[in-house]
């Protein structure tokens, strides 16, 4: 079957590129990086080649950069390196609808007495960054005064594509920043952002941003799986949550994944031209922005209440996502009858007992029920195709008009 695939944001087909780049690496450096001899050290020159190449990719140092295992690592290493339940109270602050890469470890340090904040979206998803601020006062200003403070915030949600307004949250912590210190607390605010749907997608640049960590994943930019980053600026000290071993500046322990960071390296090369291209990006929106509107007049009748409905509208959003609710059904259901007819797409929900259980993330934006049970992710590549949306639309439109005379809610 010729598949028409719009998963995209779960992860994106490797660029040509950069599985040429990785046969050669399996074939001919293979070497282990850490050895002293010459061909171990070719090996460590192609790696540090491709720290370089990523490190463009944001606009950091190359020795910020601690390769990973891939995003739900680096968010890993972030939330736990940074945070030590042992040790001094800490707290963190965070929103109701992050990724489970990071609202797992943040459960856990919950779970083990730290301090932890979530924070509200609107109905688009968006956090208020004068509520951010407030929240940071709150927790800086408590009696049992926190060590660190950890704020952590998705760039670009992946259920949704909603993207945070990062200037105007990075100057609330830099206000609550200069606050603490005319308070004279002594309390060291970090700010770490899950850049995993950004990185490839949008201009990125770390130092312009403020930021003092930020994850990224190869997979969701063309490049392999199995590899990430976490960029961590100069200053921000981190416990190794692994170890045994000096690699990546005893910051993360084990021998390096040096075929797929390679591969990561000209991802990101490919990636940095494709994002400075304006022209290609809109072309892609456009695309996009064809496929919610011609499915949307395909399926609703002025008349009644609409079938379908785009949810976060209100928001900017990624150029390459969007997410339909179809009143009355349940994502399960079409997502199988798209996958009868060659088309890839996703919900934001995990199965449960066989039956597919509404997105906490779209249900923590205040999303109604009925929306949310029915609510389908299409994400699209710099590779998707205007034959493929075409097809996609008449696909979609079929399925969910037999699925509404056979099986509604």
């Amino acid at each position: 079957m010729d598949w028409i695939y719009l998963d995209n944001n779960a992860t994106t087909m490797p660029a040509e590129p950069v599985t040429q780049a990785m046969l050669e690496m399996s074939q001919s450096g293979w070497a282990n990086p850490s050895s002293v001899h010459r061909f171990g050290q070719s090996v460590r020159q192609r790696l540090e080649l491709a720290r370089t190449q990523v490190a463009r990719l944001i606009g950091g140092r190359p020795a910020e950069l601690i390769f990973t295992s891939g995003g739900t690592e680096a968010n890993n290493l972030a939330v736990l390196g940074l945070i030590n339940p042992a040790g001094a109270p800490s707290a963190i602050i965070t929103t109701q609808v992050e990724h489970s890469a990071v609202h797992g470890p943040v459960d856990f340090l919950d779970r083990q007495g730290c301090v932890v904040v979530k924070l509200p979206t609107d109905i688009d998803g968006l956090v208020d960054s004068n509520q951010l601020e407030q929240a940071i006062k709150d927790v800086a200003g408590a009696e049992a005064l926190p060590a660190n403070i950890l704020i952590t915030i998705q760039w670009a949600n992946n259920e949704t594509g909603t993207i945070q307004d990062m200037e105007g949250i990075s100057d609330a912590i830099q206000r609550a920043r200069d606050w603490t210190d005319r308070q004279q607390i002594r309390t060291k605010i970090v700010f770490h952002v899950d850049a995993t749907q950004a990185v490839g997608k949008l201009l990125v640049d770390v130092q312009a941003m403020n930021l003092d960590m930020l994850t990224l994943a190869s997979h969701k930019f063309h490049g392999p799986k199995g590899v990430g980053v976490l960029w961590l600026r100069t200053g921000i000290r981190l416990k190794a949550q692994q170890k045994g071993g000096p690699q990546e500046r005893e910051r993360r322990a084990g021998t390096e994944n040096t075929i797929g960071i390679v591969g990561m390296g000209v991802a990101a090369d490919l990636a940095r031209a494709f994002v400075g291209d304006a022209d290609g990006i809109e072309r892609l929106r456009g695309l996009r922005d064809h496929f919610e509107r011609s499915v949307l007049e395909k399926l609703n009748d002025v008349s009644t209440e609409p079938l379908a409905v785009v949810n976060c509208v209100g928001a900017e959003r990624l150029w390459n996502t969007t997410n339909i609710a179809f009143r009355g059904l349940e994502a399960e259901a079409i997502l199988v009858g798209l996958s009868e007819k060659g088309v890839c797409a996703s919900a934001g929900a995990a199965c449960s007992s066989g039956s597919l259980e509404a997105s906490p993330v779209l249900r923590a934006m205040g999303i109604a029920e009925p929306l949310a049970h029915g609510s389908v992710r299409f994400s699209l590549s710099r590779y998707t195709t205007e034959a493929e949306i075409e097809d996609a639309i008449e696909t979609v439109v079929a399925v969910v008009t037999r699925l509404q005379r056979t099986m509604p809610i």
